[in-house]
């Protein structure tokens, strides 16, 4: 609700309200200029946009937790498994390739699946499923794929092209609107609710392989569930907003410090957390200067700073 209100467009309260009774009543406001800039502003430009932070930011949050509850390692983030390297560059193959912008997104989420997959061929090629074998077959998705993304950057043209692969990459919520929030946001809300009641599976996975076993659970199976899950989240992210970093990395362990390693109550704090800092890095990327910095940065900055900060007793919320 104060985020509406936060913009370079001055929203003033006597006029919100005299719009609220207007909709409420069916009045047409078409006639008044006042109201329906407001409306426009309001409904096609700030809800929208605030939603998605909420839900991008949820789910990059709960995507973190479930990885690193996953590996049972407090350094994983959604991008170890190569999802944000192959999202990234199947929107800027797409950027390239086509003129229209469902293509770049679509492009995004088809590739950002594929260096999931890849990282689990790898890890099949050797025969293994275990926790270190699946991140390291990521790191090679995510090398493979940032490789490519440098060759699309070299081959893109210079004045048009490669400015719209490096603003993406950046991250920014300034292009979502009422169509994405419902193609996307919508799928993204209901994986973020489902994923929320995994909990108690999430904990068994975390005692190791033979403990899942002794309790009846193929932990390998289970565990590549889980990490397609967490892929698809985080993909979907990307889709909806660009490569937006460091959500998925400390936001549980915030979450972790406060509510220790139970992953029933983690998994929603950590998408309650989540929301609450996207939501709170976009307000300032929206009102700090004239000129809109990109989202990515400002969550990488106060990234690193809360990290820092929270990484002396990050160890606590390991411990039950």
């Amino acid at each position: 609700i104060i985020s509406i209100f936060l913009g370079r467009y001055s929203i003033y309260m006597n006029n919100s309200i005299e719009l609220l009774m207007s909709l409420i009543k069916g009045i047409d406001i078409s006639h008044d200029n006042v109201l329906a800039n407001l409306y426009m502003i309001i409904f096609d430009i700030r809800i929208p946009r605030i939603l998605a932070g909420i839900l991008i930011g949820s789910a990059l949050g709960i995507s973190g937790a479930m990885m690193q509850s996953v590996f049972v390692n407090p350094l994983v983030s959604p991008g170890i498994m190569g999802v944000l390297s192959g999202s990234s560059f199947g929107a800027a193959l797409g950027i390239v390739a086509f003129s229209s912008w469902v293509y770049v997104q679509l492009s995004s989420f088809i590739f950002g699946m594929l260096s999931l997959f890849l990282a689990l061929i790898i890890a099949r090629v050797y025969k293994s499923t275990t926790a270190l074998m699946l991140v390291l077959g990521g790191m090679i998705s995510g090398a493979f794929f940032n490789a490519l993304l440098s060759i699309i950057k070299l081959i893109s043209d210079p004045n048009d092209e490669l400015a719209s692969i490096v603003f993406w990459l950046m991250g920014s919520l300034s292009m979502v609107d009422s169509s994405t929030l419902l193609n996307i946001g919508l799928p993204l809300f209901f994986i973020i609710i489902i994923c929320c009641f995994l909990g108690k599976l999430l904990n068994i996975l975390s005692m190791g392989d033979d403990e899942a076993k002794a309790l009846g659970i193929n932990s390998e199976r289970y565990r590549i569930f889980i990490l397609i899950l967490a892929t698809l989240l985080a993909s979907m992210t990307v889709v909806m907003a660009g490569n937006i970093g460091w959500v998925g990395l400390i936001i549980p362990h915030i979450a972790r410090m406060i509510i220790g390693p139970d992953n029933r109550f983690l998994l929603p704090l950590s998408a309650i957390l989540g929301a609450i800092f996207l939501l709170i890095s976009d307000n300032i990327v929206r009102n700090a200067t004239e000129t809109e910095i990109p989202l990515g940065i400002v969550t990488s900055i106060i990234g690193l700073i809360i990290f820092t900060i929270v990484l002396r007793n990050s160890q606590k919320g390991w411990q039950s």
